[in-house]
């Protein structure tokens, strides 16, 4: 190769040592007679072939093998080795590079170590077929979903460069249009050459460049062609990359040093090589070289960018000097095991190649590194996989950091390392780490919704429903908070519930409760005058044990309220509802008995009427008894067969957990309520029928407005009852309770509290008779 080519040629020049034609040749060279070609034919005993080390692709391993596994001729590769499905053939393959398995599984743990979801996959023709078959599916199963999956063709010909171009700018668009940063590439030793050449055309042909994390194979390696001496190399800046496992060899810089292209000691490689990198002519290697551009041996090779010559040991590098030692180790543990039973300079003219197999397989030893080297029972070298960041510089010269690894023979949680605090990464993404998605993430309180015809790793996102939370990015689901918590506003985390119940430390509590007191105040205070002047025409009339006795039940509802308000408790649960009714059903039979008095005494005003002998005490407390007797035998009922019980209902609020008095039996409670309100409704009746009879003060009246009121509040309270939740539940019984409770006093006696009070003068007999007739 020489600069002054064409860079098509160059690049033809460069693939070509990869064909199969010059592969097969350099393998027959190997078993013929130095320096004489004669294919099958050797007569040189002191250039004897026990081995070959091979590689650095498994194409060139492939093509070895098909001449030297007649010979049966131990190989040994240092890159990828082909896929031999002959399992004779695949006993003479000794592999320096580790099972790619565990290379595949290194890049998916590192996919989604980064959360790198949405990535690209470039390969070079024919070379990642492996790759396809053994890693595509778990990318899939893992999550992980392909934008691309781009395969570079591979030129053969020198006249394919126009075509082949024409498919690498049709690949470079498809690379750089995509939206997923994260690209990997599957590839061997020259695929950089063709990377290199993908941003070359990409610039020509004006294709916006957009950078992106380059995830390269372990057979990959830094290559460059003579023209490509001037190309950028900034792409690679913050790469990431898997290399054979390797540590820095004591003396290889030395080693580097010590070497000069004029000592006759040195192969014509190392003459073509230096005059390549340092423009010049060796004068013993017959090149015709330019006037004073002679090559002086003084040249160093540190002196060469990195992208040039490095002078660190690579992964390739690392398994071609451990195949040497793995080879003369063998040689010694074959010679040693012989030289038991023969002559040891007998046996080394005899000794076949096959025979060095055994040894091989069975190799292990420090190498000057001081790691261990052996090989499994598949003649792979028990290994691991560095991980590399790749580091670029103003001046295109890079480093190569090591930034991880894989290693087989640890556990599972602990195969497997990555130091991210010293990754590079590419400027674009300043120094953060680069997310590769197919959209934007879904925030905790949205879920997940795929996208019709686009991969599972594209989705919209959407809010949780009512109710539901969502408490991790990308959830496939909301789920609903337990039974004692409730979701945030933002419906990202669960709340507990607070406990609630009607308390008399809250304002609605307090006030229920300063109410109550004072009702029950007022009705003391009305029950002291009507005691005081129990004598009064005004009190003996429509029956005074009645009107001392409603007072008193007025007095005991106003006080029931109490019980319901603040913690419910068993005692009080068990009470609340059966004294409520039993009390208001005293209270209502009460009104009932009065007003039943007025009609059958005016009825029995009337000439020879039968009725006067049912007006007077009995009636009245038949009555009252009667009533009581029904209520208490419904209450008794209820409590002996589904009693109310203090009761955490966690479903009715959405934020509080209502401590709360369960009716046992719901039908029972409404039973209650019915006689009560059926009751009610009779006293409504007869008072309004009995509403224009003459009267001391028209009692009936009064009675009517109070039953009015009664009725009024309760049949209002059936509906708000159903229709509210947790403590204001509560709150509606208790408000029903005071305000049908005070129309009832209110309605009833204050009429007569304004005469006896404030009116004595009214409060006469003869008015009294005056106004009956």
């Amino acid at each position: 190769m020489t600069f002054e080519k064409h860079p098509s040629h160059e690049l033809f020049d460069a693939l070509v040592y990869f064909l199969a034609s010059w592969t097969y040749l350099a393998s027959m060279e190997l078993l013929s007679t130095r320096n004489r070609f004669v294919p099958n034919y050797k007569c040189d005993f002191h250039n004897k072939l026990v081995g070959v080390i091979g590689g650095p692709n498994s194409e060139i391993c492939l093509h070895m093998a098909t001449i030297l596994n007649i010979y049966k001729i131990p190989q040994l590769t240092y890159g990828s080795a082909p896929v031999i499905n002959n399992k004779v053939q695949a006993s003479f393959f000794h592999q320096m590079f580790p099972n790619l398995m565990h290379q595949y599984k290194g890049i998916v743990k590192l996919l989604i170590y980064f959360n790198w979801v949405w990535i690209g996959v470039v390969s070079l023709d024919d070379d990642g077929e492996m790759f396809v078959q053994n890693v595509l599916p778990i990318f899939s199963k893992e999550g992980i979903c392909l934008d691309f999956f781009e395969r570079i063709s591979k030129m053969t010909f020198s006249g394919e460069i126009f075509e082949v171009s024409g498919d690498w700018i049709q690949a470079a668009n498809i690379i750089m249009r995509s939206t997923a940063n994260v690209v990997a590439v599957h590839g061997e030793i020259q695929t950089i050459i063709v990377l290199r050449m993908l941003f070359y055309l990409s610039k020509q042909e004006a294709i916006p460049v957009q950078t992106k994390v380059w995830m390269m194979t372990a057979q990959m390696d830094f290559a460059s062609l003579g023209f490509q001496r001037d190309f950028d190399i900034d792409f690679l800046h913050g790469a990431i990359s898997f290399a054979i496992h390797s540590k820095e060899v004591l003396g290889f810089q030395e080693f580097l040093q010590m070497k000069n292209p004029t000592s006759e000691e040195e192969d014509s490689f190392i003459k073509i090589f230096w005059e390549e990198v340092f423009d010049c002519s060796v004068p013993s290697s017959g090149k015709d070289g330019k006037a004073g551009e002679i090559c002086t041996g003084e040249e160093k090779l540190e002196t060469l960018p990195v992208s040039v010559f490095e002078m660190s040991m690579t992964g390739h590098s690392y398994s071609i000097y451990n195949a040497v030692y793995a080879v003369a180790y063998a040689l010694q543990s074959m010679h040693s095991c012989n030289s038991q039973h023969r002559a040891k300079l007998k046996r080394v003219r005899e000794q076949q190649p096959w025979q060095l197999h055994q040894f091989l397989r069975s190799v292990s030893f420090n190498n000057g590194a001081g790691e261990k080297i052996s090989f499994d029972q598949n003649g792979e070298l028990v290994a691991g996989f560095d991980i590399i960041n790749w580091v670029i510089f103003p001046n295109q010269s890079f480093l190569r950091v090591k930034v991880g690894r894989t290693d087989p023979k640890a556990y599972e949680d602990k195969g497997f390392s990555i130091h991210e605090e010293t990754i590079t990464w590419p400027s674009r993404f300043n120094q953060a780490r680069p997310l590769s998605l197919c959209n934007d993430h879904c925030h905790p309180g949205y879920r997940k919704t795929k996208k019709e015809g686009k991969p599972f790793c594209c989705y919209d996102c959407f809010p949780c429903a009512e109710g539901k939370v969502s408490n991790q990015k990308d959830m496939n689901d909301c789920f609903e908070c337990p039974e004692d918590q409730y979701p945030n506003k933002v419906q990202d985390f669960c709340i507990p519930k607070s406990i609630s119940f009607l308390s008399y430390q809250e304002p609605l509590g307090i006030s229920l409760t300063m109410f109550a007191l004072f009702f029950s105040f007022i009705t003391a205070l009305v029950l002291q005058i009507f005691v005081k002047h129990q004598d009064t025409p005004i009190v003996k009339a429509n029956n005074r044990d009645l009107t001392y006795t409603l007072l008193i039940c007025l007095l005991l509802s106003f006080l029931c309220a109490l019980l319901f308000i603040d913690r419910p408790q068993k005692l009080t649960c068990f009470l609340r509802q059966t004294a409520f009714g039993i009390i208001f059903t005293v209270a209502v039979s009460c009104v009932l008995a009065k007003t039943a008095i007025v009609v059958l005494a005016f009825m029995a005003t009337k000439p020879r009427s039968r009725i006067r002998n049912w007006v007077g005490k009995r009636l009245s407390s038949s009555i009252v008894f009667s009533c009581s007797f029904v209520q208490g035998i419904i209450c008794m009922v209820w409590l002996t067969t589904n009693p109310p019980f203090p009761h955490l209902d966690k479903h009715s609020m959405a934020e509080e957990i209502v401590l709360e008095c369960n009716e046992g039996s719901t039908f029972m409670f409404y039973c209650v309520l019915s006689f009560l309100g059926f009751l009610a409704v009779v006293s409504f009746i007869v008072a309004f029928l009995a509403r224009k009879l003459p009267d001391s003060f028209n009692e009936a009246k009064f009675i009517t407005f109070s039953m009015l009121v009664f009725c009024s509040v309760w049949l209002s309270f059936v509906p708000t009852y159903l229709s509210t939740k947790g403590k204001y539940m509560v709150a509606v019984e208790v408000f029903s309770i005071l305000a049908s409770s005070a129309g009832l006093l209110a309605c009833i006696f204050s009429p007569k509290c304004y005469v006896i009070v404030l009116r004595p003068d009214l409060n006469q007999r003869k008015h009294l008779i005056n106004t009956t007739h």
